[in-house]
Protein backbone atom coordinates (compact mmCIF):
# COMPACT_ATOMS: atom_id res chain seq x y z
CA UNK A 1 0.00 0.00 0.00
CA UNK A 2 2.80 2.39 0.90
CA UNK A 3 4.51 1.64 -2.39
CA UNK A 4 1.37 2.41 -4.36
CA UNK A 5 0.84 5.69 -2.55
CA UNK A 6 4.47 6.77 -2.94
CA UNK A 7 4.41 5.92 -6.67
CA UNK A 8 1.19 7.86 -7.05
CA UNK A 9 2.66 10.79 -5.15
CA UNK A 10 5.80 10.83 -7.26
CA UNK A 11 3.81 10.60 -10.47
CA UNK A 12 1.49 13.40 -9.36
CA UNK A 13 4.46 15.53 -8.35
CA UNK A 14 6.21 15.00 -11.67
CA UNK A 15 3.09 16.15 -13.49
CA UNK A 16 2.98 19.18 -11.32
CA UNK A 17 6.56 20.14 -12.24
CA UNK A 18 5.86 20.78 -15.96
CA UNK A 19 6.78 24.27 -17.14
CA UNK A 20 3.16 25.25 -17.70
CA UNK A 21 2.29 24.13 -14.17
CA UNK A 22 5.17 25.75 -12.26
CA UNK A 23 4.59 26.02 -8.53
CA UNK A 24 6.56 27.48 -5.65
CA UNK A 25 8.90 25.31 -3.63
CA UNK A 26 6.87 26.05 -0.52
CA UNK A 27 3.66 24.77 -2.15
CA UNK A 28 5.38 21.55 -3.24
CA UNK A 29 6.82 21.04 0.26
CA UNK A 30 3.36 21.47 1.73
CA UNK A 31 1.91 18.84 -0.57
CA UNK A 32 4.74 16.41 0.25
CA UNK A 33 4.13 16.93 3.99
CA UNK A 34 0.43 16.22 3.52
CA UNK A 35 1.22 13.00 1.62
CA UNK A 36 3.58 11.85 4.37
CA UNK A 37 0.89 12.52 6.97
CA UNK A 38 -1.63 10.51 4.97
CA UNK A 39 0.78 7.54 4.64
CA UNK A 40 1.51 7.66 8.38
CA UNK A 41 -2.22 7.65 9.15
CA UNK A 42 -2.77 4.66 6.87
CA UNK A 43 0.03 2.70 8.58
CA UNK A 44 -1.25 3.51 12.09
CA UNK A 45 -4.80 2.44 11.26
CA UNK A 46 -3.64 -1.18 10.59
CA UNK A 47 -6.42 -1.55 8.02
CA UNK A 48 -5.34 0.68 5.20
CA UNK A 49 -8.32 0.06 2.88
CA UNK A 50 -10.92 0.94 5.48
CA UNK A 51 -9.09 3.92 7.03
CA UNK A 52 -10.36 7.32 5.92
CA UNK A 53 -7.77 8.74 3.54
CA UNK A 54 -6.23 12.12 4.20
CA UNK A 55 -7.43 14.73 1.79
CA UNK A 56 -5.17 16.73 -0.43
CA UNK A 57 -6.04 20.37 -0.85
CA UNK A 58 -8.16 21.01 -3.89
CA UNK A 59 -6.41 22.37 -6.93
CA UNK A 60 -8.35 23.71 -9.82
CA UNK A 61 -7.28 23.37 -13.43
CA UNK A 62 -6.35 27.04 -13.61
CA UNK A 63 -2.64 27.47 -13.71
CA UNK A 64 -1.98 23.70 -13.54
CA UNK A 65 -2.55 22.58 -17.14
CA UNK A 66 -1.51 24.00 -20.50
CA UNK A 67 -3.98 26.29 -22.19
CA UNK A 68 -4.29 23.75 -25.00
CA UNK A 69 -6.09 21.35 -22.68
CA UNK A 70 -5.45 18.09 -20.83
CA UNK A 71 -2.07 16.41 -21.43
CA UNK A 72 -2.02 13.31 -23.65
CA UNK A 73 -2.42 10.14 -21.55
CA UNK A 74 -0.16 7.11 -21.67
CA UNK A 75 -0.49 4.95 -24.78
CA UNK A 76 -1.12 1.96 -22.49
CA UNK A 77 -4.85 2.25 -21.87
CA UNK A 78 -5.97 0.27 -18.79
CA UNK A 79 -8.66 -2.28 -19.61
CA UNK A 80 -11.94 -2.17 -17.75
CA UNK A 81 -11.16 -5.36 -15.82
CA UNK A 82 -7.87 -3.88 -14.59
CA UNK A 83 -9.53 -0.68 -13.39
CA UNK A 84 -12.31 -2.59 -11.71
CA UNK A 85 -9.76 -4.64 -9.80
CA UNK A 86 -8.35 -1.42 -8.32
CA UNK A 87 -11.65 -0.10 -6.98
CA UNK A 88 -11.01 -1.39 -3.47
CA UNK A 89 -7.66 0.31 -3.01
CA UNK A 90 -7.51 3.82 -1.43
CA UNK A 91 -7.40 6.78 -3.75
CA UNK A 92 -6.63 10.42 -3.33
CA UNK A 93 -9.74 12.49 -2.69
CA UNK A 94 -8.97 15.06 -5.35
CA UNK A 95 -11.78 16.88 -7.11
CA UNK A 96 -10.16 16.85 -10.53
CA UNK A 97 -9.68 14.48 -13.50
CA UNK A 98 -6.88 11.95 -13.31
CA UNK A 99 -3.46 13.08 -14.46
CA UNK A 100 -1.39 11.03 -16.90
CA UNK A 101 0.66 9.67 -14.01
CA UNK A 102 -2.41 8.31 -12.19
CA UNK A 103 -3.64 6.66 -15.37
CA UNK A 104 -0.22 5.05 -15.83
CA UNK A 105 -0.25 3.80 -12.23
CA UNK A 106 -3.71 2.22 -12.68
CA UNK A 107 -2.54 0.51 -15.85
CA UNK A 108 0.70 -0.95 -14.49
CA UNK A 109 0.30 -1.59 -10.77
CA UNK A 110 -0.81 -5.20 -10.08
CA UNK A 111 -4.29 -5.60 -8.56
CA UNK A 112 -4.56 -6.64 -4.91
CA UNK A 113 -3.91 -10.36 -4.46
CA UNK A 114 -6.52 -12.53 -2.68
CA UNK A 115 -5.55 -14.52 0.40
CA UNK A 116 -3.40 -17.59 -0.36
CA UNK A 117 -6.16 -19.93 0.77
CA UNK A 118 -8.99 -18.08 -0.91
CA UNK A 119 -10.54 -18.49 -4.37
CA UNK A 120 -8.90 -16.85 -7.36
CA UNK A 121 -10.77 -14.00 -9.06
CA UNK A 122 -12.65 -14.97 -12.19
CA UNK A 123 -10.51 -14.76 -15.29
CA UNK A 124 -7.19 -15.23 -13.49
CA UNK A 125 -4.73 -16.84 -15.96
CA UNK A 126 -3.62 -20.38 -15.15
CA UNK A 127 -0.04 -20.97 -14.10
CA UNK A 128 2.24 -23.12 -16.29
CA UNK A 129 1.81 -26.19 -14.09
CA UNK A 130 -1.96 -25.88 -14.34
CA UNK A 131 -1.84 -25.78 -18.15
CA UNK A 132 0.59 -28.70 -18.57
CA UNK A 133 0.48 -32.31 -17.38
CA UNK A 134 3.21 -34.90 -16.89
CA UNK A 135 2.65 -38.61 -17.52
CA UNK A 136 4.59 -41.58 -18.81
CA UNK A 137 5.24 -45.31 -18.79
CA UNK A 138 8.11 -47.77 -18.35
CA UNK A 139 8.56 -51.20 -19.95
CA UNK A 140 10.85 -53.74 -18.31
CA UNK A 141 11.51 -56.94 -20.28
CA UNK A 142 13.09 -60.33 -20.01
CA UNK A 143 13.94 -62.47 -23.08
CA UNK A 144 14.95 -66.11 -23.04
CA UNK A 145 15.97 -68.12 -26.11
CA UNK A 146 14.48 -71.53 -25.41
CA UNK A 147 16.21 -73.22 -28.34
CA UNK A 148 17.73 -72.35 -31.67
CA UNK A 149 20.49 -70.23 -33.17
CA UNK A 150 21.36 -68.00 -30.23
CA UNK A 151 25.01 -68.34 -31.20
CA UNK A 152 26.36 -69.23 -34.65
CA UNK A 153 29.70 -69.30 -36.47
CA UNK A 154 30.97 -66.09 -38.02
CA UNK A 155 29.12 -65.16 -41.18
CA UNK A 156 25.84 -66.85 -40.22
CA UNK A 157 22.74 -65.10 -38.89
CA UNK A 158 21.98 -65.29 -35.18
CA UNK A 159 18.54 -65.17 -33.59
CA UNK A 160 18.12 -61.41 -33.24
CA UNK A 161 15.44 -58.76 -33.75
CA UNK A 162 15.78 -55.22 -35.06
CA UNK A 163 13.15 -54.11 -32.52
CA UNK A 164 14.65 -55.43 -29.29
CA UNK A 165 18.38 -55.38 -28.58
CA UNK A 166 17.77 -57.45 -25.44
CA UNK A 167 17.31 -60.63 -27.48
CA UNK A 168 20.62 -62.54 -27.24
CA UNK A 169 22.01 -65.74 -25.79
CA UNK A 170 23.21 -63.87 -22.69
CA UNK A 171 20.38 -61.37 -22.23
CA UNK A 172 18.28 -61.08 -19.09
CA UNK A 173 16.44 -57.98 -17.84
CA UNK A 174 16.34 -54.82 -19.94
CA UNK A 175 14.42 -51.57 -20.13
CA UNK A 176 12.68 -51.39 -23.49
CA UNK A 177 11.16 -47.94 -22.95
CA UNK A 178 11.25 -45.33 -20.20
CA UNK A 179 9.08 -42.47 -21.40
CA UNK A 180 7.98 -39.16 -19.90
CA UNK A 181 5.41 -36.98 -21.64
CA UNK A 182 4.93 -33.28 -20.96
CA UNK A 183 1.83 -32.00 -22.73
CA UNK A 184 -0.92 -29.42 -22.51
CA UNK A 185 -2.78 -26.51 -24.04
CA UNK A 186 -0.81 -23.27 -23.90
CA UNK A 187 -3.59 -21.51 -25.81
CA UNK A 188 -7.10 -22.30 -26.99
CA UNK A 189 -5.60 -23.06 -30.41
CA UNK A 190 -2.15 -24.44 -29.46
CA UNK A 191 -1.25 -27.81 -27.89
CA UNK A 192 2.35 -28.86 -27.14
CA UNK A 193 3.82 -32.34 -26.67
CA UNK A 194 7.34 -33.25 -25.52
CA UNK A 195 8.51 -36.87 -25.04
CA UNK A 196 12.04 -38.12 -24.29
CA UNK A 197 13.00 -41.79 -23.87
CA UNK A 198 15.54 -42.78 -21.22
CA UNK A 199 16.16 -46.36 -22.42
CA UNK A 200 18.03 -45.82 -25.68
CA UNK A 201 21.22 -47.69 -26.59
CA UNK A 202 24.24 -45.83 -27.90
CA UNK A 203 25.02 -46.91 -31.48
CA UNK A 204 28.30 -46.94 -33.43
CA UNK A 205 30.58 -46.92 -30.39
CA UNK A 206 34.34 -47.21 -30.81
CA UNK A 207 34.55 -49.79 -28.04
CA UNK A 208 33.07 -53.26 -28.02
CA UNK A 209 31.11 -52.89 -24.77
CA UNK A 210 27.59 -51.58 -25.55
CA UNK A 211 25.98 -48.87 -23.45
CA UNK A 212 22.28 -48.44 -22.79
CA UNK A 213 19.69 -46.36 -20.97
CA UNK A 214 20.62 -43.03 -22.48
CA UNK A 215 18.11 -40.23 -23.10
CA UNK A 216 16.91 -39.46 -26.61
CA UNK A 217 14.32 -37.04 -27.96
CA UNK A 218 11.32 -38.85 -29.37
CA UNK A 219 8.61 -36.21 -29.86
CA UNK A 220 8.71 -32.42 -29.76
CA UNK A 221 5.78 -30.85 -31.58
CA UNK A 222 3.06 -28.24 -31.42
CA UNK A 223 -0.47 -28.67 -32.75
CA UNK A 224 -2.13 -25.53 -34.10
CA UNK A 225 -5.91 -25.92 -34.38
CA UNK A 226 -7.63 -24.15 -37.24
CA UNK A 227 -11.16 -24.32 -35.82
CA UNK A 228 -12.88 -24.16 -32.44
CA UNK A 229 -13.93 -27.83 -32.61
CA UNK A 230 -10.27 -28.93 -33.01
CA UNK A 231 -11.09 -31.21 -35.91
CA UNK A 232 -8.51 -29.59 -38.19
CA UNK A 233 -4.93 -29.12 -37.02
CA UNK A 234 -1.40 -28.64 -38.31
CA UNK A 235 1.42 -30.35 -36.42
CA UNK A 236 4.93 -28.84 -36.43
CA UNK A 237 8.11 -30.51 -35.16
CA UNK A 238 9.50 -33.99 -34.56
CA UNK A 239 6.53 -36.34 -34.75
CA UNK A 240 5.28 -39.62 -36.12
CA UNK A 241 5.18 -39.82 -39.90
CA UNK A 242 1.67 -40.33 -41.29
CA UNK A 243 2.21 -43.89 -42.53
CA UNK A 244 0.89 -47.22 -41.21
CA UNK A 245 -1.77 -47.82 -38.58
CA UNK A 246 0.48 -49.82 -36.22
CA UNK A 247 3.33 -47.31 -36.65
CA UNK A 248 1.06 -44.53 -35.40
CA UNK A 249 -0.26 -46.57 -32.47
CA UNK A 250 1.58 -45.85 -29.23
CA UNK A 251 3.71 -48.64 -27.75
CA UNK A 252 1.90 -47.92 -24.49
CA UNK A 253 -1.33 -49.16 -26.11
CA UNK A 254 -0.06 -51.79 -28.58
CA UNK A 255 -0.98 -55.38 -27.75
CA UNK A 256 2.09 -57.13 -29.21
CA UNK A 257 5.52 -56.49 -27.73
CA UNK A 258 7.00 -55.09 -30.97
CA UNK A 259 5.81 -53.66 -34.24
CA UNK A 260 5.99 -55.82 -37.35
CA UNK A 261 9.12 -55.75 -39.52
CA UNK A 262 7.20 -55.11 -42.74
CA UNK A 263 5.39 -51.95 -41.64
CA UNK A 264 8.02 -50.53 -39.29
CA UNK A 265 10.81 -50.90 -41.87
CA UNK A 266 9.16 -48.04 -43.75
CA UNK A 267 9.82 -45.57 -40.90
CA UNK A 268 12.04 -47.19 -38.23
CA UNK A 269 11.60 -45.12 -35.10
CA UNK A 270 8.29 -43.94 -36.59
CA UNK A 271 9.33 -40.27 -36.41
CA UNK A 272 10.93 -37.43 -38.34
CA UNK A 273 10.93 -33.62 -38.33
CA UNK A 274 8.24 -32.09 -40.50
CA UNK A 275 4.78 -30.62 -40.86
CA UNK A 276 1.53 -32.63 -40.99
CA UNK A 277 -2.08 -31.54 -41.53
CA UNK A 278 -4.81 -33.70 -39.94
CA UNK A 279 -8.59 -33.61 -40.25
CA UNK A 280 -11.24 -35.67 -38.45
CA UNK A 281 -15.00 -35.41 -39.22
CA UNK A 282 -17.28 -35.09 -36.21
CA UNK A 283 -19.03 -38.46 -36.60
CA UNK A 284 -15.66 -40.26 -36.96
CA UNK A 285 -14.44 -38.64 -33.76
CA UNK A 286 -17.67 -39.73 -32.10
CA UNK A 287 -17.01 -43.38 -33.01
CA UNK A 288 -13.44 -43.19 -31.73
CA UNK A 289 -14.62 -41.60 -28.48
CA UNK A 290 -17.07 -44.46 -28.04
CA UNK A 291 -14.32 -47.03 -28.61
CA UNK A 292 -11.92 -45.27 -26.23
CA UNK A 293 -14.58 -45.15 -23.53
CA UNK A 294 -15.01 -48.90 -23.96
CA UNK A 295 -11.29 -49.50 -23.37
CA UNK A 296 -10.23 -50.23 -26.95
CA UNK A 297 -6.60 -49.75 -28.03
CA UNK A 298 -6.83 -46.99 -30.62
CA UNK A 299 -4.03 -45.76 -32.85
CA UNK A 300 -3.61 -42.41 -31.13
CA UNK A 301 -4.20 -38.69 -31.45
CA UNK A 302 -4.31 -38.57 -35.26
CA UNK A 303 -6.89 -37.63 -37.82
CA UNK A 304 -9.00 -39.61 -40.22
CA UNK A 305 -6.97 -37.91 -42.95
CA UNK A 306 -3.37 -36.78 -42.74
CA UNK A 307 -0.76 -35.52 -45.17
CA UNK A 308 2.71 -34.25 -44.36
CA UNK A 309 6.21 -33.39 -45.49
CA UNK A 310 9.34 -34.51 -43.58
CA UNK A 311 13.13 -34.56 -43.86
CA UNK A 312 13.11 -38.26 -44.76
CA UNK A 313 16.19 -39.55 -42.88
CA UNK A 314 14.04 -40.78 -39.91
CA UNK A 315 14.32 -39.98 -36.23
CA UNK A 316 17.22 -37.87 -34.92
CA UNK A 317 19.24 -38.17 -38.13
CA UNK A 318 20.65 -35.20 -40.00
CA UNK A 319 18.98 -34.46 -43.33
CA UNK A 320 21.30 -35.53 -46.14
CA UNK A 321 19.65 -34.25 -49.31
CA UNK A 322 17.36 -31.50 -50.51
CA UNK A 323 14.50 -33.91 -51.20
CA UNK A 324 11.50 -34.06 -48.85
CA UNK A 325 9.54 -37.15 -47.86
CA UNK A 326 5.85 -36.78 -48.68
CA UNK A 327 3.47 -39.10 -46.80
CA UNK A 328 -0.27 -39.43 -46.43
CA UNK A 329 -2.79 -41.67 -44.73
CA UNK A 330 -6.56 -42.13 -44.49
CA UNK A 331 -8.54 -44.32 -42.11
CA UNK A 332 -12.30 -44.66 -41.67
CA UNK A 333 -14.29 -46.53 -39.00
CA UNK A 334 -17.67 -48.09 -39.84
CA UNK A 335 -20.25 -48.99 -37.19
CA UNK A 336 -21.66 -52.45 -38.02
CA UNK A 337 -24.77 -52.25 -35.83
CA UNK A 338 -27.05 -52.24 -38.87
CA UNK A 339 -25.93 -55.75 -39.90
CA UNK A 340 -27.88 -57.49 -37.16
CA UNK A 341 -27.69 -58.46 -33.51
CA UNK A 342 -24.46 -60.41 -34.01
CA UNK A 343 -22.69 -57.16 -34.95
CA UNK A 344 -24.15 -54.98 -32.22
CA UNK A 345 -21.49 -52.46 -31.12
CA UNK A 346 -18.90 -53.75 -33.61
CA UNK A 347 -16.69 -51.30 -35.51
CA UNK A 348 -14.61 -52.06 -38.60
CA UNK A 349 -11.88 -49.57 -39.56
CA UNK A 350 -10.17 -49.64 -42.95
CA UNK A 351 -7.71 -47.37 -44.69
CA UNK A 352 -4.44 -46.93 -46.49
CA UNK A 353 -1.24 -44.91 -46.57
CA UNK A 354 1.61 -44.11 -48.93
CA UNK A 355 4.85 -42.18 -49.10
CA UNK A 356 7.68 -41.26 -51.45
CA UNK A 357 11.21 -40.39 -50.35
CA UNK A 358 14.91 -40.47 -51.21
CA UNK A 359 17.08 -42.04 -48.52
CA UNK A 360 20.84 -42.19 -47.93
CA UNK A 361 21.88 -45.16 -45.74
CA UNK A 362 24.92 -45.30 -43.49
CA UNK A 363 27.77 -47.30 -45.05
CA UNK A 364 30.31 -49.68 -43.54
CA UNK A 365 33.31 -47.53 -44.46
CA UNK A 366 31.92 -44.60 -42.46
CA UNK A 367 29.46 -41.77 -42.97
CA UNK A 368 26.49 -42.07 -45.28
CA UNK A 369 26.10 -43.12 -48.87
CA UNK A 370 26.77 -40.26 -51.32
CA UNK A 371 23.92 -41.61 -53.45
CA UNK A 372 20.25 -41.11 -52.53
CA UNK A 373 18.04 -44.15 -53.21
CA UNK A 374 14.39 -44.22 -54.13
CA UNK A 375 12.25 -45.13 -51.12
CA UNK A 376 8.51 -45.40 -51.73
CA UNK A 377 5.61 -47.57 -50.50
CA UNK A 378 1.88 -48.01 -50.40
CA UNK A 379 0.02 -49.90 -47.65
CA UNK A 380 -3.45 -51.05 -46.57
CA UNK A 381 -4.89 -51.77 -43.12
CA UNK A 382 -8.06 -53.14 -41.55
CA UNK A 383 -9.10 -53.49 -37.89
CA UNK A 384 -12.15 -55.20 -36.46
CA UNK A 385 -12.03 -54.02 -32.87
CA UNK A 386 -12.24 -56.90 -30.34
CA UNK A 387 -15.76 -56.87 -28.87
CA UNK A 388 -14.90 -59.52 -27.76
CA UNK A 389 -13.24 -61.08 -30.88
CA UNK A 390 -11.14 -58.92 -33.17
CA UNK A 391 -8.86 -59.00 -36.20
CA UNK A 392 -6.11 -56.66 -37.35
CA UNK A 393 -4.05 -56.77 -40.55
CA UNK A 394 -1.67 -54.59 -42.56
CA UNK A 395 0.28 -55.10 -45.75
CA UNK A 396 2.59 -52.90 -47.82
CA UNK A 397 4.55 -53.00 -51.05
CA UNK A 398 7.28 -50.78 -52.46
CA UNK A 399 10.93 -50.23 -53.28
CA UNK A 400 13.88 -49.18 -51.17
CA UNK A 401 17.62 -49.40 -50.59
CA UNK A 402 19.00 -52.92 -49.93
CA UNK A 403 22.49 -54.42 -49.87
CA UNK A 404 23.09 -56.94 -52.65
CA UNK A 405 25.37 -59.77 -51.49
CA UNK A 406 26.46 -60.55 -55.08
CA UNK A 407 27.44 -57.07 -56.27
CA UNK A 408 28.44 -56.00 -52.71
CA UNK A 409 26.63 -52.70 -53.27
CA UNK A 410 23.47 -50.98 -52.07
CA UNK A 411 20.78 -51.05 -54.74
CA UNK A 412 17.11 -50.16 -55.13
CA UNK A 413 15.07 -53.34 -54.74
CA UNK A 414 11.42 -54.35 -54.34
CA UNK A 415 10.01 -55.23 -50.92
CA UNK A 416 6.74 -56.47 -49.47
CA UNK A 417 5.23 -57.91 -46.30
CA UNK A 418 2.74 -57.50 -43.52
CA UNK A 419 0.98 -59.23 -40.64
CA UNK A 420 -2.35 -60.74 -39.60
CA UNK A 421 -3.37 -60.67 -35.95
CA UNK A 422 -6.31 -62.14 -34.03
CA UNK A 423 -7.25 -61.20 -30.44
CA UNK A 424 -9.95 -61.89 -27.88
CA UNK A 425 -10.91 -59.46 -25.14
CA UNK A 426 -12.09 -60.49 -21.66
CA UNK A 427 -13.11 -57.53 -19.49
CA UNK A 428 -13.83 -59.36 -16.21
CA UNK A 429 -11.91 -62.22 -14.60
CA UNK A 430 -10.30 -63.06 -11.21
CA UNK A 431 -6.95 -61.74 -12.54
CA UNK A 432 -8.44 -58.62 -14.10
CA UNK A 433 -9.00 -57.79 -17.79
CA UNK A 434 -6.91 -59.84 -20.20
CA UNK A 435 -6.49 -60.25 -23.94
CA UNK A 436 -4.90 -63.29 -25.65
CA UNK A 437 -3.59 -62.79 -29.19
CA UNK A 438 -1.86 -64.57 -32.06
CA UNK A 439 0.09 -62.92 -34.88
CA UNK A 440 1.81 -64.08 -38.03
CA UNK A 441 4.18 -61.70 -39.82
CA UNK A 442 6.40 -61.89 -42.87
CA UNK A 443 8.73 -59.46 -44.65
CA UNK A 444 11.33 -59.52 -47.39
CA UNK A 445 13.24 -56.31 -48.03
CA UNK A 446 15.88 -53.90 -46.80
CA UNK A 447 16.26 -52.46 -43.29
CA UNK A 448 17.40 -49.05 -44.44
CA UNK A 449 18.53 -47.54 -41.12
CA UNK A 450 21.12 -50.25 -40.40
CA UNK A 451 24.66 -49.98 -41.77
CA UNK A 452 24.67 -50.84 -45.49
CA UNK A 453 20.86 -51.35 -45.51
CA UNK A 454 20.94 -55.17 -45.05
CA UNK A 455 18.09 -57.40 -46.17
CA UNK A 456 15.60 -58.87 -43.69
CA UNK A 457 13.84 -62.18 -44.34
CA UNK A 458 11.27 -62.62 -41.57
CA UNK A 459 8.72 -65.38 -40.99
CA UNK A 460 7.42 -65.40 -37.43
CA UNK A 461 4.47 -66.65 -35.39
CA UNK A 462 3.84 -65.16 -31.97
CA UNK A 463 1.17 -66.04 -29.39
CA UNK A 464 0.74 -64.24 -26.12
CA UNK A 465 -1.54 -62.71 -23.54
CA UNK A 466 -1.73 -59.29 -21.94
CA UNK A 467 -3.48 -58.89 -18.62
CA UNK A 468 -3.96 -56.06 -16.15
CA UNK A 469 -4.09 -57.19 -12.50
CA UNK A 470 -4.40 -53.57 -11.34
CA UNK A 471 -4.95 -50.47 -13.39
CA UNK A 472 -1.38 -49.05 -13.47
CA UNK A 473 0.22 -52.41 -14.36
CA UNK A 474 0.13 -54.40 -17.60
CA UNK A 475 1.84 -57.77 -17.95
CA UNK A 476 2.51 -59.41 -21.32
CA UNK A 477 3.76 -62.98 -21.76
CA UNK A 478 4.61 -64.20 -25.24
CA UNK A 479 6.10 -67.14 -27.12
CA UNK A 480 7.50 -66.79 -30.63
CA UNK A 481 8.74 -69.21 -33.28
CA UNK A 482 11.19 -67.13 -35.26
CA UNK A 483 12.85 -67.46 -38.64
CA UNK A 484 14.89 -64.31 -39.17
CA UNK A 485 17.79 -63.04 -41.17
CA UNK A 486 19.99 -60.90 -38.94
CA UNK A 487 20.25 -57.20 -39.85
CA UNK A 488 23.92 -57.44 -40.80
CA UNK A 489 25.03 -57.79 -44.42
CA UNK A 490 28.10 -59.75 -43.27
CA UNK A 491 25.91 -62.61 -41.91
CA UNK A 492 23.97 -64.81 -44.33
CA UNK A 493 21.06 -67.23 -44.09
CA UNK A 494 18.21 -67.27 -41.58
CA UNK A 495 18.38 -68.10 -37.91
CA UNK A 496 15.61 -70.21 -36.38
CA UNK A 497 14.56 -70.62 -32.78
CA UNK A 498 11.96 -70.47 -30.05
CA UNK A 499 11.80 -67.47 -27.75
CA UNK A 500 9.97 -66.69 -24.51
CA UNK A 501 9.43 -63.04 -23.62
CA UNK A 502 7.87 -61.22 -20.71
CA UNK A 503 7.18 -57.55 -20.12
CA UNK A 504 5.95 -55.52 -17.15
CA UNK A 505 4.64 -52.08 -18.04
CA UNK A 506 3.73 -49.54 -15.40
CA UNK A 507 1.80 -46.40 -16.35
CA UNK A 508 1.98 -43.14 -14.45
Amino acid sequence: MRQRLLVAALGWSVAALSPAQAQTVAELQRQIDELKAMIRAQAESGRGVRAAPARVAHRGDAGTRPAAGRPVESAVAPPAATRAAHVDRPAFAIDRPETWSETWIDAWLPPPQPPADGPKPAGTPKTWFERLSLRGYTQMRVNEILSGDGTTPSGQSRLRSVHDGGISERGNFTFRRVRLVLQGDIHERVFIYLQPDFAVNVANQAGTEPRGNYAQLRDAFADVFLDDTRRTKIRFGQQKVAYGWENLQSSQNRLTLDRSDAINSAIPGERDIGITAYYTPAHVQGLWDRLAKGGQKLFGNYGAFGVGIYNGQTINRTERNDDLMVAGMATWPFALDGLGAAFEGQVLEVGGSAYRNRFQPEIRTGGVSPAAFSDARVGLHAILYPQPFGLQAEWNWGRGPEFDVVTRMIEEKPLSGGYVQAMFRVDHSPIGPFMPYARWQTYGGGWKVATNAPRLDTDEVEVGVEFQPIKPLEITLAYARMKRREADERRLGRAEGHLFRGQLQWNY
